[in-house]
């Protein structure tokens, strides 16, 4: 296998490329190194995956045409796995921009790609579990409406998958989409609340819960999103069943990716108080626009298709989680 990530120098792309890696697999990984949060932290995760012969990095905006269309035409890759966006629901308010850039042309672009490409044999692309929007229904099924976004960014994502659609039934290619579920854990975004909890908490400052408190969350382990799209690497979708309503000729399927047990929100943070050793002090803040009250995978699929199930509890992920910023943060940045 030759495999391209994109977002490589992101939190799950990082992640995956390293395990990847492990296993003596060839990576090519590109990322534009934005500066949406710590563009060390995105140096210091590829300075890990430079160490290994057989990665290749190049720095690349997707939103660069001739740039993707030049990587795509100089390498052949078998797998594609696409994890670089624009991430963050409350930044879509205030940089729309960016969602449009990011993630519906850059999407295109790695599109085009793929379908000239004639050893390709998989495209796992990222979506999120914001495309559930403002459904109320738990666990949230990738049988559901997705219709009612509550985000720019879940509009991009549904966008995605609508466009992933697309070109599979065009062009004749695999493709598998992955809703992820509040991912988490070592060298994670510092955009994340759990990550802004932990920073506030070793700072001594005060940290804002909003809606009270009441909100449940389908937190879901780094190793767990990992081992999840490895073991879909070389599960091809089969093509979608047809009926007289329907006359698709896509490969393709969506998945949901989380740990299948939400969290209450104030549960979450005591977890995180007792792995820092001290409490927090809590300014309690209102719901915030494009935020939803929960979030619950149904994960049946991914148990019958691939024997998966996410394994690691969030006291175990959190303590892990605490570990590595404890050790990563006792040098001044």
């Amino acid at each position: 296998m030759t495999i391209l990530i994109t977002g490589a120098a992101g939190f799950i792309g990082f992640h995956v490329a390293r395990k990847l890696l492990d296993a003596g697999q060839k990576i090519y990984g590109i990322d534009n190194l934005n500066d949406y949060y710590s563009v060390q932290l995105k140096c210091d995760r590829l300075a890990q995956l430079k160490n290994s012969s057989n990665f290749t990095f190049q720095q690349l905006d997707l939103n660069d045409h001739s740039g993707v269309e030049t990587l795509f035409s100089k390498n052949s890759f078998t797998h594609v796995i696409h994890l670089a966006a624009q991430a963050g629901v409350r930044y879509s308010l205030q940089n729309p921009h960016a969602y449009a850039d990011g993630n519906l042309s850059g999407f295109l672009n790695i599109l085009e790609g793929c379908r000239h490409s004639s050893n390709l044999k998989h495209l796992i692309f990222a979506s999120s579990s914001s495309v559930y929007g403002a459904n109320t229904k738990v666990p949230f099924s990738t049988q559901d409406s997705v219709d009612h976004p509550v985000s720019l960014y879940a509009a991009t994502k549904k966008a995605n998958e609508l466009m992933a659609h697309a070109y599979s039934h065009l062009y004749d290619f695999p493709v598998t989409g992955l809703r992820f579920f509040t991912v988490y854990g070592p060298w994670g975004r510092p955009d994340m609340a759990y990550f802004k909890f932990v920073d506030a908490i070793a700072h001594d400052r005060p940290i804002e819960v909003y809606n009270q408190g009441k909100m449940r969350r389908d937190f879901t382990y780094i190793d767990d999103v990992v081992e999840g799209i490895i073991r879909l690497l070389d599960h091809l979708p089969s093509q979608i069943s047809t009926g007289e309503e329907i006359n698709s000729k896509a490969q393709y399927k969506i998945y949901n990716i989380g740990n299948n047990q939400p969290v209450e929100l104030m549960k979450f943070i005591e977890v995180i108080e007792k792995a820092m050793g001290k409490s927090a002090e809590k300014i309690m803040k209102p719901m915030q626009p494009g935020d939803v009250v929960a979030t619950y995978a149904d994960i049946n699929d991914l148990m019958k298709d691939i024997n998966f199930k996410p394994l690691t509890s969030v006291e175990n992920g959190i303590q892990k989680f605490v570990e590595w910023y404890l050790s990563y943060y006792q040098k001044d940045r």
